[in-house]
């Protein structure tokens, strides 16, 4: 079991659709719910002894709820005395009150088991490790106060040895749909995990607002459940409820970039799209320019810069493959978009903010291409949204970090208990009627009618180097690259593969990374998967 088992998951279920998949299991005969739940809690046990390194003879503490996550923590209690460790269990609530499989497994513990009290969690010596199987991904109400207690008098337990933390499927006080805390207290209320064993998927949880901060690592067990096809893979379009989870190891990624970047035998530069950027005046075209070349690195055959003519002198002297043109009004741009080959836009980085851009964003959408918008277009329409909304089609791609989107959507927060930021996305979608790609840690692709994607750029693949001025004009590039050769109705995959190449590579960039050194980065992440 290890964390890169997240890129064999193609699901992010939230906890109604993880019931969902659990009762359809059991329906169908696939397995029962005593089998998930020792399934899972032997897993945590064999995850709790390899990550501490605890063995026969130590301490081991196990905090259980009142629910199935508490009966997930009876049976890893069991597997841990089995292992020889010291065992000790402590409850949030009366044990003798559970039904069913959890009940099942308190019997077959069949020890003393603790109220959950702190002054008795604070004394004798730190346990070696200790599992938070209080709740789990169902939680939805604010914690009671006396875990909290317990969880601050178990940090200030005397001993000089190491605690390690594992929580089963999420840290108690995280809602697992949004990722928000529902400890009153904040973060030092929730008792942060080394490492979190989600269940047969991640949840949204374990990459939204405060989930992987209190996540620690992050790897995935299975209990049974076989991976069915509710989900397609990547290489097929998403239409499916379920977020799908944009994590491809080599294998898959080598199959999937291949469909969307290598070009065609005996294709010619048109074949593969003609990408039309346009840009701002001098001094304001480092933006445009590095989404130009992401475009061309990515895979365009031709990649035109449209700028004022005062800015064609700076921007000519700092390009070659690219092609310049004069671009100063929207009926430039409309004498520029009679050139059926033109493939795909963007519009928005350097561009500029006010009545200008507004006009060049009317045009280009006009036009019905794949329309990349993204900051100045964006923030352009901050105070009329509407006017937007009204032009935009299936054929345009919004990408806002969060307080661009918070501006062109104030009413969906992205910090709200109620709404995670993937509900918030696909509301987006279906207001504007075209792909959302919502920029963070956690990237989420939102397209019209349900159908959502996240990219963790997180744990294992970490894309902390990419919070840098320009990453988010070259990721713009990326998208055009591929849209201008995108399917009809294919905006959305085009979306996610562009997410996982931009972030991959800065990944194999690393530390000191700046936005410029991501278009060169691309040719090699080509030929590491084949293309």
């Amino acid at each position: 079991m290890s964390s890169v088992e997240i890129h064999q998951m193609r699901d992010c279920p939230t906890s109604a659709q993880m019931g969902a998949i659990e009762t359809s299991a059991m329906k169908d005969g696939v397995t029962t719910g005593a089998e998930m739940m020792r399934r899972a809690g032997r897993a945590l046990a064999r995850a709790a002894l390899e990550a501490s390194g605890a063995g026969p003879g130590d301490r081991a503490l196990v905090l259980c709820g009142p629910g199935n996550n508490g009966g997930d923590g009876y049976v890893a209690a069991s597997a841990l005395r089995e292992a020889g460790l010291d065992v000790q269990v402590s409850a949030l609530g009366d044990p003798r009150n559970l039904r069913g499989d959890a009940a099942l497994f308190v019997e077959e513990w069949g020890e003393a088991i603790a109220p959950l009290d702190p002054e008795a969690l604070g004394q004798g010596p730190r346990p070696a490790l200790m599992i938070d199987a209080v709740f789990g991904t169902g939680l939805s109400r604010p914690v009671p106060d006396v875990l909290p207690k317990a969880f601050a008098a178990i940090r200030s337990a005397p001993g000089a040895g190491p605690l390690t933390i594992v929580a089963a499927d999420i840290p108690s006080g995280i809602q697992s749909d949004t990722g928000a805390l529902l400890a009153p207290g904040g973060a030092e209320e929730v008792l942060a995990a080394d490492l979190t064993i989600a269940f047969h998927a991640a949840k949204p949880g374990h990459f939204l607002e405060q989930g992987p901060a209190l996540c620690g690592t992050l790897e995935i067990a299975s209990i049974g459940l076989s991976q069915d096809d509710r989900t397609p893979p990547l290489t097929e379009p998403h239409e499916g409820d379920i977020t799908r989870l944009v994590a491809p190891g080599a294998a898959e990624a080598a199959k999937w970039l291949a469909g969307w970047a290598r070009p065609e035998p005996g294709g010619h530069k048109f074949s593969r799209g003609h990408v039309l950027v346009l840009g701002g005046g001098p001094g304001k075209g480092g933006a445009a320019r590095m989404a130009a070349r992401a475009a061309l690195r990515t895979g365009a055959g031709l990649v035109t810069l449209g700028v004022p003519a005062d800015a064609i002198t700076e921007n000519a002297a700092r390009l070659d493959a690219i092609m310049l043109s004069v671009v100063e009004t929207a009926d430039d741009l409309g004498g520029m978009l009679e050139d059926d080959r033109l493939s795909a836009l963007v519009l928005g980085p350097g561009l500029g903010i006010g009545e200008r851009t507004r006009a060049m964003v009317r045009v280009s959408l006009d036009a019905r291409r794949a329309t990349i918008l993204d900051a100045d277009a964006l923030t352009s329409f901050a105070d009329h949204p509407e006017e937007l909304f009204d032009r935009l089609h299936e054929d345009a791609i919004l990408t806002p970090h969060e307080g661009e989107f918070a501006r062109l959507f104030p009413d969906l927060g992205l910090k709200s208990r109620d709404m995670s930021k993937i509900d918030a996305a696909r509301r987006a979608a279906d207001r504007a009627g075209c792909v959302i790609l919502l920029k963070g840690a956690a990237t989420i692709v939102a397209s019209p009618g349900g159908a959502a994607s996240l990219h963790p750029g997180l744990y294992e693949r970490d894309t902390r180097w990419l919070a840098t001025a320009g990453a988010g004009d070259t990721l713009c590039g990326i998208l055009a690259g591929l849209a201008a050769h995108a399917p009809d109705g294919r905006l959305h995959g085009a979306a996610e593969c562009a997410t996982s190449i931009h972030a991959e590579a800065a990944r194999s960039f690393g530390p000191g990374l700046i936005a410029e050194d991501i278009p060169d980065r691309i040719p090699d992440l080509y030929r590491a998967h084949g293309l």
